[in-house]
């Protein structure tokens, strides 16, 4: 059986079924290709005009973590990220790297230098077309 589907136990012994991180965008489908073509996310649901709302649902791995995008219908301002919002991968594998980053560069995603220093010498950073950071990092951190 795959600790996939378990529920997830906080330190407080509170079990949660999934976790999903939600954020708006202005461009729905640019920011689904690249997290979808570039990064190789699944996309696991998908609604439109839901109360004003379009929106994708990306699978990370073991399906219980998800990213969702979404999208009013009215093209609603939202915040811009700082240098620091960071979503961090770590690949530890050299060859699935160069193909993520092969993959990014098709995509047409930006990389950039992380504003912390602490990532120079062991990632590369892309921007997706929101302006956030992912982080592509060949050490387990903590």
């Amino acid at each position: 059986m795959s600790n996939s589907n378990l529920p997830l136990e906080f330190s407080n012994g509170i079990h949660v079924a999934q976790i999903r991180i939600a954020r708006p965008t202005n461009q729905l489908d640019t920011v689904v290709r690249f997290y979808r073509d570039g990064l190789g996310l699944p996309v696991i649901g998908s609604f439109q005009n839901h109360s004003g709302y379009d929106g994708v649902m990306l699978g990370l791995p073991g399906r219980n973590y998800h990213l969702e995008f979404i999208q009013y219908a009215s093209g609603a301002p939202y915040s811009r990220p700082s240098a620091e919002n960071l979503l961090v991968l770590y690949v530890t594998d050299a060859e699935q790297r160069q193909k993520l980053f092969a993959n990014l560069t098709a995509v047409g995603a930006k990389e950039v230098n992380p504003e912390n220093p602490y990532w120079l010498d062991k990632s590369r950073t892309f921007v997706d077309p929101d302006g956030w950071r992912v982080v592509i990092c060949s050490v387990v951190g903590v």
